[in-house]
């Protein structure tokens, strides 16, 4: 998220797209109500569903489950077309000028980008992305048209990818009404001028598909068009699902990445900390400074076992290994005996996992299962599962109860970056701990095993650093903290920030974000409960808000090349022509030795240019623009690339797996997404084992359309029969039960002349806890995102009936 919660009062129009935060995001749809109390924004609300947020927006705009990139592409298009676009900011804070090599193209049958190949490993199109990079003249420098005017400079190249995404184009594609598509586009180009601000949140309605990623990157571009990036009211702004997801991204839970998104080392690629820092350091941007914080986290991780003789312990350090490692990939190993075991750690992927059927039965080769978690959950107890035998089944199964995030004490990082301290509210019930216990009593047995018997490769276990315990057989969470913050080697001293981080081995620090979040014994950052009582809402005492407690990030661009506000009633920061220094309501997203005429060439500070890519030249796998790709499962082709498929670098993992011929999409037509619902959290495992939440929310359902269940015979509270192509085994169909809740809420579309009907369910039940239910991701198909493997649950084909 680039702002914060408390930012989104300074917002001039919201587009609110693949999220429902009224329902899901309680405290984002707070500050949007301000914000329309105070200064008349608008709310502009883009979901398959008459959701509760789309009920009270200002506009509504119905479009088809996987069809994000088209109406947003839709808005790019307008945007140009129309030169509604910030001309100011586009020239000098992005690389609309920058000139591409003259290879590069796209090709409108096929859909594919210059430099495709088909890539056996991965079973997809892969690109050879040099077609993608920047003209350079002989001293090495990128070539650019300040006129924009250039047919291979970045804008043309833009204009040219975007032409046929008219209104008439989108609204076939999306089923979108016409005249609601064309405001909510007028209306949200309005921002794209200084003293505007346009704000686009979104959800898991935008990246859970085979295109996510590019949707995500499809509203920055529109966002840089805008002059909406840097900006109080304005940003890219990711609605959370839970109080430390943020928390849990910035520690690396995700396999491709280390804490502080540093990317993991591969053992090809990165043998020695030599070549990992040669391979992925940038010779400018932020990221220049790279080594600093891998050679600090490797001090943490090995302490004094980490020398500069021995790279500092780098060779210890678990590398990628060329597999693919996702949650999809994962499971699939496990179906063909590759993985013993498994430790599941705050997760119920027996129901929250694709194609969750298959998933119980391939943790049938598990030798053994550890699950931490409050309650005894699907994925523990998946031998009792419908369809299992136990007697059939040899897997042993260990239960460790944890503790509620109520229960224990620690800092949490919410949507906007903010790290916030808990305080422990009640002592955990029975033998419940919390993870943090958890982890390290399950660590120094680790250790102990490892150095008393040996083992395979034992030195990642037994030279690692580990010292956390505390009085009382407890752990001591400071001791953790000082390892997060950063210190000094020699003397164990904090370090302030970031900045003081070395490449020698004098300082260690697990996560380089995360420095100066605890830089005070006494009164660390993160504990600070200190209101703004003027300003702009920063409240830059209340908290830590990563990096070095800036509220808005990319915040440069919030003024123009001369240091004045773009919006001088909200002002971020500012250049003091007195101080000669940048100053302002937030902290300068600018290094402190910058002056103004450096400052101004690298807004964006992270990207090796310093300018936003509206072009992307080599962060994705999937394309240097946004396309409209269709979901894996779809009832009707890509209208503007009729030869491509569904996205054609994602993965495809499993044969015969979703619906692809004629006669499959007869068999299966009607289109499925799923959602969350208020009075249940996630698969369930917790809020299905509290009673008043069951008597609000008591079964599993399906939302179908008044004009579908009458053509269906199927009326409120029926019992409803739910078929997927993942259901269709050995020869015969299988499907799961829920109740049919009949709605208009959710009315079919019109896509290229032809009515589809949408159907959607919840996904937070399953066969455990005080109430039961069918598990909805049965239905979904195991296909992902090429760049992060996030599963298709959005969209994707079913049949129904009545039971």
């Amino acid at each position: 998220m680039t702002n914060h919660w408390n930012d989104y009062q300074h917002s001039d129009v919201f587009i609110n797209i693949g999220g429902n935060t009224a329902e899901n995001h309680p405290i984002s749809m707070r500050w949007i109500e301000k914000a329309r109390e105070k200064k008349g924004a608008k709310l502009i609300a883009v979901d398959p569903r008459m959701s509760r947020t789309a009920a009270v927006a200002d506009v509504y705009v119905q479009i088809r489950p996987g069809t994000n990139i088209a109406y947003l592409a839709g808005l790019i298009h307008y945007a140009l077309e129309n030169k509604a676009y910030q001309s100011d900011y586009v020239l000098n804070y992005t690389n609309a000028s920058y000139l591409i090599n003259e290879g590069f193209e796209f090709d409108e049958e096929t859909g594919l980008f210059s430099g495709a190949f088909e890539d056996p490993v991965r079973n997809a199109t892969s690109y050879d992305q040099e077609t993608w990079q920047y003209q350079r003249d002989e001293e090495g420098n990128i070539k650019k048209d300040p006129t924009l005017s250039d047919p291979n400079c970045v804008l043309q190249l833009m204009k040219k990818h975007y032409a046929r995404y008219t209104i008439e184009n989108v609204s076939n594609m999306t089923g979108a009404d016409r005249a609601a598509l064309e405001e909510s586009y007028r209306l949200f180009s309005t921002t794209g001028k200084a003293g505007k601000a346009g704000n686009i949140l979104y959800a898991m309605g935008i990246t859970q598909f085979t295109h996510g990623a590019q949707a995500v990157r499809a509203i920055a571009m529109a966002q840089l068009l805008l002059g909406n990036m840097g900006i109080a009211g304005g940003g890219v702004n990711a609605q959370r699902g839970q109080s430390n997801v943020q928390g849990s991204t910035d520690m690396a839970m995700l396999y491709h990445i280390i804490p502080g998104y540093n990317p993991t080392p591969q053992q090809g690629a990165h043998p020695t900390l030599a070549e990992y820092r040669r391979l992925t350091t940038p010779p400018s941007g932020w990221w220049a400074n790279r080594p600093k914080y891998m050679v600090s986290l490797l001090k943490a991780f090995y302490g004094d076992n980490a020398t500069e003789r021995n790279e500092f312990g780098y060779q210890w350090m678990p590398k990628l290994d060329g597999l693919d490692h996702s949650h999809i990939a994962m499971y699939k190993a496990m179906s063909e005996g590759e993985i013993e075991g498994m430790i599941c750690w705050a997760d119920n992927p027996a129901v929250s996992g694709p194609s969750a059927r298959d998933k119980r039965n391939y943790q049938k080769n598990l030798k053994w299962l550890v699950s931490v978690d409050l309650f005894e959950n699907e994925t523990a107890s998946f031998w009792e599962g419908p369809g299992m035998n136990p007697a059939e089944i040899d897997t042993e199964v260990f239960i460790l109860p944890a503790a509620g995030a109520y229960e224990r004490e620690g800092s949490k990082a919410n949507s906007g970056r903010w790290i916030q301290w808990g305080w422990k509210a009640q002592e955990p019930p029975g033998e419940a701990k919390s993870d943090l216990w958890i982890v390290n009593e399950l660590f120094k047995r680790l250790q102990a095993n490892y150095t008393a018997e040996g083992g395979t490769r034992p030195e990642p276990i037994t030279k690692m650093f580990w010292d956390y315990d505390g009085p009382g057989g407890e752990i001591d969470i400071v001791k953790v903290c000082k390892d997060l913050n950063g210190y000094n080697t020699a003397d164990g001293s904090l370090v302030t920030n970031f900045v003081g981080l070395k490449d020698d081995g004098s300082t260690a620090c697990g996560n380089w974000l995360y420095s100066g979040y605890y830089n005070d014994y006494e009164k660390p950052a993160t504990k600070n409960r200190v209101k703004e009582k003027e300003g702009i809402g920063s409240h830059l005492g209340w908290s830590f808000a990563w990096p070095l407690n800036r509220r808005i990030v990319y915040n440069r661009a919030s003024a123009d090349v001369n240091g004045k506000p773009y919006n001088p009633d909200v002002p971020v920061i500012w250049w003091s022509e007195t101080e000669q220094r940048w100053v302002g309501n937030d902290i300068p997203d600018i290094p402190g030795t910058w002056d103004l005429e450096t400052s101004t060439k690298n807004p964006f500070i992270m990207l090796p240019e310093g300018v936003g890519r509206l072009h992307c030249i080599n962060a994705l796998r999937d394309g240097s623009f946004p396309a409209h790709y269709e979901p894996a499962e779809s009832p009707v082709p890509n209208l503007l690339y009729p030869r491509a498929t569904y996205n054609p670098a994602s993965q495809r993992f499993y044969a015969d797996h979703t619906v692809e011929t004629d006669e499959e999409r007869a068999r299966y037509p009607y289109i499925i997404t799923t959602y969350r619902l208020t009075e249940h959290y996630q698969s369930g495992i917790q809020t299905r084992n509290v009673p008043w939440l069951n008597e609000l929310m008591p079964e599993l359902f399906i939302e179908l359309s008044e004009e579908l269940a009458g053509e269906l015979g199927i009326n409120n509270g029926d019992d409803v029969l739910i078929e997927s192509k993942r259901l269709f085994i050995d020869g015969n169909q299988e499907g799961i039960t829920a109740k049919a809740c009949v709605t208009n809420r959710i009315p079919p579309v019109m896509i290229q002349g032809k009515k589809q009907h949408i159907v959607g369910m919840p996904w937070h039940w399953g066969f455990k806890g005080m109430s039961t239910g069918a598990v909805t991701n049965d239905l979904s198909p195991s296909v992902g995102d090429p760049n992060t493997t996030i599963p298709e649950y959005k969209a994707f084909l079913c049949n129904v009936k009545k039971a």
